[in-house]
């Protein structure tokens, strides 16, 4: 088997979800058997993805459907990272404004911090595919009046089975355009979601690999975080693109199935 083979002393894996697990809604493997060999090979393994328009409940649903079992603990994602970060300086929690759907909002709102548009604590930003010129507005004019600019992820563009679509990067351009701010991120490649998932896992650095198919948030939140990495090329990266990338991954493969076929059939 490919993993165990060249890395025998990894013990928990760390996956990305769109372009590794699925494009959209439709599965890239057989995730039920999958999981069920990581589970039976051993391994611990978390899920961690930059994606922040879904809550926890919402990806064991997805899972689910997939026929795919999982504890809330073994999901992260830029929403809860962001949750955490604020609620380190804002214990209580408290007004923001939030461009972004129902998974960063409900996310935030379990930690305490709601919708307002006045005598915000932050202006916090992510996906929204129902972003509009009103939002756009309101995010400028609390960000020109001071209010830090938080941003859930990077990622200018995702994976779907019709082509690559704009992302949460693109909608902190256009707020960074307006405002002449730049964001805070919290997702990768920022190494605090990886960090997490680890102590989550119970494993250290040096036996953890991160699995991802974008080089420049999966793949560097991984180094950033001194794992081992495996890039994937099921999603939005192509072998001549990760052959420019430096330090290179430690591992490219066609998707996350060969991990775990054996070495000789590879």
């Amino acid at each position: 088997m490919i993993l165990k083979d060249k890395f025998p002393q990894i013990k928990g894996l760390i996956f990305d979800m769109d372009g590794v697990l699925w494009k959209d809604n439709h599965p890239l493997l057989d995730l039920k058997s999958f999981f069920g060999k990581i589970t039976d090979l051993g391994y611990l393994f978390a899920l961690a993805t930059n994606n922040a328009t879904q809550n926890t409940s919402q990806y064991i649903e997805k899972l689910q459907q997939f026929g795919v079992d999982i504890k809330v603990e073994q999901i992260l994602n830029s929403s809860m990272v962001t949750a955490h970060y604020l609620s380190t300086l804002y214990p209580g929690g408290g007004p923001v404004f939030m461009v972004g759907e129902s998974g960063l909002s409900s996310t935030l709102l379990e930690n305490g911090f709601y919708q307002a548009e006045e005598n915000v604590v932050a202006v916090v930003a992510g996906l929204d595919r129902y972003f509009t010129y009103e939002k756009l507005r309101k995010a400028t004019l609390l960000i020109r009046n001071g209010a830090p600019f938080i941003g859930t992820n990077p990622d200018k563009t995702f994976p779907t089975p019709h082509g690559l679509v704009p992302g949460a990067g693109a909608v902190l351009a256009a707020i960074e355009a307006a405002t002449g701010v730049g964001p805070l991120l919290m997702g990768k490649p920022k190494p605090y979601m990886v960090e997490l998932a680890i102590s989550n896992l119970g494993t250290t650095p040096e036996t953890t690999m991160v699995i991802g198919d974008r080089l420049d948030t999966d793949i560097l939140a991984g180094q950033n975080a001194g794992c081992h990495t495996t890039l994937v090329l099921s999603g939005v990266t192509s072998q001549d693109e990760a052959s420019y990338w430096s330090p290179a991954p430690d591992l490219i493969l066609p998707d996350a199935g060969y991990l775990i076929m054996d070495s000789q059939s590879s």
